[in-house]
């Protein structure tokens, strides 16, 4: 029912039967999205750890499911999925919080990021300039303030972005 929902500029997300209509973003939602995902394109290219996406995507893992991040990154095995429908497996995840999004991304979509068993979950606060981190085991975020890092198994080493170049 989603889908058929008129294309009128705004973000049709569910989660467990709850809706969520926002607004386009913000531009610093923009700036923080685009910085992310040339440091995670450049790294997970380096190191083979799938696909940066930070576009409108419909995931779903379930028919009451469909959510759109603002960032992700397809694990290897399904990097070549081809259809969103396919995709099972996302490493890491970023919501880049708004007023309009805070609550609905901090709460639904974390926990169902958390319950999908996603490594590395991080919600960015254009607000405070801090980052959320989380994990599927964690009950609490570690908040980052002054470097955001990624570590992915496997991998010698870390991603590592300073928290104030996100916001240039």
């Amino acid at each position: 029912m989603v889908r058929a929902l008129p294309s009128d500029g705004n973000r049709y997300e569910v989660v467990h039967g709850e809706l969520a209509v926002t607004p386009a973003p913000r531009w610093m939602h923009q700036v923080v999205v685009m910085g992310l995902s040339t440091a995670l394109t450049r790294y997970c290219e380096e190191h083979q750890l799938g696909r940066v996406f930070n576009v409108a995507a419909d995931l779903s893992w379930g028919p009451d499911i469909l959510v759109q991040p603002d960032l992700f990154v397809i694990a290897p095995e399904d990097a070549n999925a081809g259809d969103w429908a396919r995709v099972r497996r996302l490493s890491l995840v970023v919501e880049v919080l708004s007023p309009a999004t805070a609550r609905f991304d901090r709460f639904q979509k974390r926990s169902l990021y958390q319950a999908q068993g996603i490594e590395t979950i991080w919600l960015v606060d254009t607000e405070t300039r801090s980052v959320e981190v989380w994990d599927p085991r964690a009950t609490a975020p570690v908040i980052e303030r002054r470097t955001l890092r990624w570590h992915p198994a496997g991998v010698d080493e870390a991603l590592e972005i300073p928290i104030e170049d996100l916001f240039r």
